[in-house]
């Protein structure tokens, strides 16, 4: 094959176009990021015959200097995302995973002390709990055989999420939880309401109360010269205060029993200023069993899931700004 009768190679190979193609149009290229998301990775820990699992979904999202691809598509400034993803796992191994903040943390730093034009990132992160299967003889321990140390089911409650952002100077956590199912099967009441020519719905004297959990708190850590947040036992204490005051609160509103969980947390938390929440009503209805001759006296019930009310809010501590973006828990 001679040089005229080769295929067209890409113009200037690995040096971008030969000129800058803007718009021809007078536009301005506003917010931008790029990155790898959901990269699942499950991180063993082998301690004999016990072994420990962590397995997270981390999202990476990197901003800066990124007119030129935008405009002319030199990748000049871009770190491919497939690098992104294979940091992901690289840091698996060199850092371990503690807790998914602290894991987010080391990737953040990463991104924007080692490329230069990266100026921001932000680490989404989803971590799955698993817990250790009990075996016959009742131990989850390791056993000589080491069949239960390293034997799990997963965990269906909730899931454990976190989000690190950071510029060089200041970092912003946080983190929070999803898909936490609850429900007063009493205390709660509905009534007083506004009511127009198109309500139907019964005030309601005894009702159930039920709801998804999605909740997102704010630490005040946001300096590298801050003592840093034991993230593990933070999670785990804001976790236990959500439920109890769900569990001891009198309910006259969803909305009132939100605020006294977001009260809660801030209130026993002094490393959290702030708490999003964003709570479906998930109705219970009392089933008519009036034309089978039957009393249904607040026994069986029909579990509608759609629609559904959805009541969201911020509970900030005094004094504290709102940073939690508005849709990062919404449906």
């Amino acid at each position: 094959m001679t040089a005229d009768s080769r295929p067209d190679r890409p113009r200037n190979p690995g040096h971008g176009p030969a000129r800058a193609d803007r718009p021809a149009h007078p536009v301005v290229l506003g917010q931008n990021q790029y990155g790898k998301a959901e990269n699942r990775v499950v991180r063993i820990t082998r301690d004999g015959h016990t072994h420990h699992i962590k397995d997270l979904s981390v999202s990476v999202a990197l901003s800066g200097d990124m007119e030129e691809v935008h405009y002319s598509g030199s990748n000049a400034n871009v770190l491919p995302t497939d690098t992104t993803k294979n940091t992901v796992f690289a840091f698996a191994k060199e850092h371990g995973i503690a807790s998914a903040e602290e894991f987010g943390i080391h990737l953040a730093r990463h991104f924007v002390s080692s490329q230069e034009p990266i100026h921001r990132a932000r680490i989404r992160i989803e971590e799955y709990a698993w817990e250790r299967i009990v075996t016959s003889g009742g131990s989850r321990g390791a056993g000589g055989d080491g069949g239960p140390g390293h034997s799990f089911v997963r965990k269906g409650q909730e899931t454990r999420v976190s989000q690190i952002t950071y510029d060089g100077e200041r970092w912003q956590v946080v983190s929070g939880l999803k898909d936490l199912t609850v429900l007063n099967s009493t205390d709660s009441e509905f009534w007083g309401y506004v009511k127009d020519g198109y309500t139907t719905l019964k005030e309601a004297y005894d009702r159930i109360l039920a709801t998804d959990v999605s909740a997102r708190w704010r630490y005040g850590w946001t300096s590298d010269e801050d003592p840093v947040p034991d993230w593990n036992t933070s999670y785990e204490q804001a976790r236990t205060h959500i439920l109890q005051a769900f569990a001891e609160t009198y309910s006259l509103s969803l909305q009132q029993t939100l605020c006294h969980m977001g009260s809660r947390v801030i209130g026993h938390r002094d490393e959290i200023d702030e708490i999003r929440f964003s709570l479906p009503n998930n109705h219970h209805f009392l089933v008519d069993l009036e034309p089978f001759g039957l009393k249904n006296d607040n026994e069986v019930y029909f579990a509608a899931d759609r629609p559904y009310g959805l009541i969201e809010a911020t509970v900030l501590r005094e004094g504290a700004e709102p940073e939690i973006p508005v849709d990062l828990t919404n449906l």
